[in-house]
């Protein structure tokens, strides 16, 4: 049987104005991993990736290296404190 996974993280670098959103939209709908992105007013993008543990961890790197045109400093996750998960059924853009 195969797990969910989860992480949520922060990603810092030039990641803002370079389609950084868009392109974890179209790799996420393409791996089949549900969560959500967004831009940060401090100019970093914030994501919650779930899924499948091998196409997740997948997603995970995939954004570590961002579109061509980003550049990825950091991924920090963060910590989630308490049962506030919640299980998202597609990958949203927030904004």
């Amino acid at each position: 049987m195969k797990s969910e996974f989860e992480k949520h993280l922060i990603i810092s670098g030039r990641v803002q104005g370079v389609g950084f959103r868009h392109f974890a939209k179209k790799n996420a709908e393409s791996m089949g991993v549900s969560g959500w992105v967004k831009n940060l007013s401090n100019g970093d993008v914030e994501t919650v990736v779930q899924g499948e543990e091998d196409q997740a961890k997948k997603m995970v790197n995939y954004l570590k290296s961002g579109p061509i045109s980003a550049r990825v400093e950091a991924v920090k996750e963060v910590d989630e404190q308490g049962d506030n998960h919640q299980s998202f059924d597609d990958f949203s853009i927030i904004r």
